[in-house]
């Protein structure tokens, strides 16, 4: 499938665009802007970006998002730069995905390379040309002994040998450098208290840096490493617990396992969203961050536990949320009867035994549609990710149904919408149902989303 036909482009060569089309781009991307702004985003990359030759343009973006205000921790690896050494020097080892023994020899060319590395990206930082992406920056790039290791030891009878584990980061100076609009970078090597180096996983400390920093995310950039549905589509979002459920289960590659098990492992430790990114894909970092869909798999933690199927005792408090939206005319009046009718088609956000949000999927499948109606989250939990919960979970229903598009009649409510991947539409775009019980008094805007 060609990008024509997907609407994705690589920015090379995407076509010429109306300067309408930019504005309005411009415009919806102002809203992730504000929410970033002063944000903490951990991106890893492995050194087979480097050695496919994505390092200029993916700096260029790096750029871009630091220049908005985005703090950066840059992790990198070099796994085919040390087996590149290793089978210069005669050496036989090489190394896979994850944490495996290291000699001694491979050490040496684990560091060798990782200096080789960590030059490449400074100076691709340092890059000033007028007409370039980089022209007029001035991004710092600050490395250095921020990394306390440990050795992994003997593990099942196999001594691990100069392989470690992150102890701990230097939390205040990794801050220190971000609060100077400094950028970190981290190579895979770790120090111990007595002077030793140990070889890291570029994986497992990217995930640590995430963590003890309480970043706002974790970006894995992979080798089109994400994880997909049964018609080959980039499965966008999964929850952790079916991330987890997807690990058990052992139908992955090895690469998207060790990501999709550092993503999962980053979420549960308080990381608010973890992706999985292609780098292929020219420009995929800033689609992923400023595009609804994104182009990779993030992991969220979505606690399901809150979110269930409507039952006969929540009609009462279904009603008090629905209440005072209908007052102000937010939402056109349902009425208790109408609530009880409806009542197979409702889930419940529900907390320590109090309903604080809800949603109702109405199909019209006849049309290939659904209506989105009665989407509230209680205003003393609002502001906390629960709308965006409602919504996932309503899309999810309606393509369980077999249905392609969603759609929603609101007042007040249409930049919400908007943002999250919704266009306007009119009233006769509306299923016919629907269309002849619209209510012209209220002249509510008509939204819809393909799914």
């Amino acid at each position: 499938m060609n990008a024509s036909e997907t609407g994705i482009w690589s920015a090379h060569d995407a076509p010429d665009v109306a300067a309408a089309q930019f504005v309005r781009w411009f415009r919806e991307v102002a809203p992730y802007v504000h929410d970033f702004r002063g944000k903490t985003f951990v991106v890893a990359f492995g050194g087979e970006l480097i050695q496919d030759g994505g390092l200029e343009s993916l700096v260029a973006d790096l750029s871009l998002l630091s220049a908005l205000g985005i703090r950066l921790v840059l992790v990198h690896g070099s796994r085919p730069q040390v087996n590149e050494q290793l089978r210069v020097k005669g050496h036989i080892t090489q190394f896979g995905r994850g944490t495996e023994p290291t000699s001694p020899e491979a050490l040496e060319c684990a560091k060798e390379a990782a200096g080789e590395i960590r030059l490449d990206i400074e100076a691709a930082f340092s890059q000033g040309l007028p007409n370039t992406p980089m022209s007029h920056a001035k991004i710092r790039v600050f490395s250095g002994n921020f990394v306390t290791a440990r050795p992994v030891g003997v593990i099942d009878g196999t001594d691990y040998r100069r392989a470690g584990q992150v102890r701990k980061l230097d939390v205040s100076a990794l801050r220190s450098v971000m609060d100077q609009g400094g950028i970190v970078l981290l190579s895979p090597l770790g120090f111990s208290p007595t002077g030793e180096a140990f070889n890291l996983a570029m994986e497992d400390l990217a995930t640590n840096a995430a963590v003890a920093l309480r970043a706002e995310k974790l970006i894995f950039l992979t080798q089109n490493r994400t994880v997909t549905e049964t018609d080959g589509s980039v499965d966008t979002e999964l929850a952790r617990k079916d991330a987890d459920d997807l690990l058990a289960q052992g139908i992955l590659d090895e690469d998207t396992t060790v990501f999709l098990r550092h993503a999962s492992l980053a979420v549960k430790r308080g990381v608010a969203r973890a992706h999985l990114v292609p780098y292929p894909l020219d420009g995929s970092i800033l689609l992923e961050i400023f595009t609804h869909d994104g182009v990779g798999t993030m992991v969220v933690e979505d606690t399901l536990e809150d979110l269930r199927a409507a039952e006969a005792d929540d009609v009462g408090a279904i009603v008090q949320l629905i209440e005072p939206l209908e007052a102000d005319g937010t939402l056109v009046p349902r009425g208790l009867a109408a609530i009880e009718r409806e009542l197979e088609r409702f889930t419940v956000l529900e907390h320590d035994g109090v309903i604080y949000g809800c949603v109702a999927v109405i199909p019209y499948l006849d049309e290939g549609m659904a209506e989105m109606a009665c989407l509230i989250v209680h205003p003393e939990w609002q502001g906390t990710g629960d709308g965006e919960k409602l919504l996932r979970h309503a899309e999810t229903t309606a393509r369980a149904m077999g249905v392609r598009r969603l759609f929603v009649l609101t007042t007040r409510t249409s930049h919400w919408f908007l943002k999250r991947g919704f266009v306007q539409g009119g009233v006769s775009d509306l299923p016919y149902e629907k269309r002849t019980h619209y209510n012209h008094s209220r002249n509510s805007l008509v939204f819809i989303k393909r799914l």
